[in-house]
């Protein structure tokens, strides 16, 4: 299985104390060191180019992102939540790139599987707004390249994110191509993903309730989604890995277990090996417990790599 990342990933920072830190890839890249994860290969991310970020979002915007470039010690706010400091574009865009990267991998034959351990986060980026600690919608970036550089017709992007990815739906909304199957936690930022959010036909939101714990969201997604989602048939599965649905999570009220998403993650595989040839690219979103964010990404690639 291929992992991508790259240094640049830990320049970006939002603010002190903010809970999307540089110290969250380091607890990630610390336990996908151990010698339990020593066969997986490594490469480095590379930057997302114009073209392939001009699939999804318009050209002001990815010209704003690039234009701020603050000097070494300085941020500058983009919302309450988000904001950029002298290593932010590079990281944003090897975020980005990393998706590319996988896909292309993946797509060749190289790999069946691929993870992306990059940051910052993609899912909150609509086409023309960075917002929720966001800048460039990867995961779209990532399926619509899919479709351009590969000719795959269909892709799905499947997020486990206890914030519900507004950004890619947004992207994806009138697209029939792409799906967006979610589940969430619900009421909670950013306010969007209702059951009734169906783009055109293509968009799948399974909103949870605070409280929620592992047998009630295995259930929806081997239930629910996963049915959906290989009646859809895709090409490939894209993967917003988040994992601040974790019990210890301090953003959210979820009550999962890193249990819980290997189960999920197996399951996903499962539909992968039988709808698209087992391809299935992940890429790191939220997960803001440290402890719990790398034993959830533990057991993530060990679904990954077994299934």
């Amino acid at each position: 299985m291929l992992l991508l990342t790259h240094p640049a990933c830990l320049r970006h920072e939002n603010a002190p104390y903010h809970p999307e830190a540089p110290a969250r890839l380091r607890a990630v890249m610390q336990v996908l060191e151990t010698q339990e994860f020593s066969t997986l290969v490594r490469a480095e991310a590379p930057e997302a180019t114009r073209e392939q970020l001009l699939r999804v979002h318009p050209e002001s915007h990815v010209d704003r992102i690039l234009s701020i470039r603050p000097a070494e010690g300085e941020t500058v706010p983009l919302d309450a939540d988000t904001a950029m400091n002298a290593g932010t574009a590079e990281a944003a865009l090897r975020a980005a790139g990393a998706g590319v990267e996988a896909v292309d991998a993946v797509m060749r034959g190289e790999f069946s599987r691929a993870f992306c351990a990059v940051r910052p986060p993609g899912h909150h980026a609509e086409p023309d707004t960075a917002m929720g600690f966001c800048f460039f919608s990867s995961a779209a970036v990532a399926a619509r390249h899919a479709q351009a550089a590969h000719g795959v017709e269909r892709v799905a992007v499947l997020d486990f994110d206890v914030h519900h990815g507004n950004g890619t739906q947004a992207a994806f909304w009138n697209e029939p191509s792409l799906m967006f199957a979610s589940s969430h936690q619900m009421p909670l930022y950013p306010g969007t993903g209702a059951a009734s959010e169906v783009g055109r036909g293509n968009i799948l939101n399974v909103p949870l309730a605070a409280g929620t714990e592992g047998p009630a969201f295995r259930l929806i997604w081997e239930r629910d989604i996963l049915p959906a989602v290989a009646a859809f048939a895709p090409g490939l599965i894209i993967v917003s890995a988040g994992f601040d649905a974790h019990r210890a999570d301090p953003l959210a009220g979820l009550r999962l277990t890193e249990e819980d998403f290997g189960r999920v993650t197996e399951a996903i595989c499962e539909t992968a090996n039988r709808v698209c040839g087992g391809r299935v690219v992940s890429l790191l979103e939220g997960g803001y417990d440290l402890g719990a964010l790398a034993r959830s990404v533990a057991a993530h690639l060990r679904a990954l790599v077994r299934a």
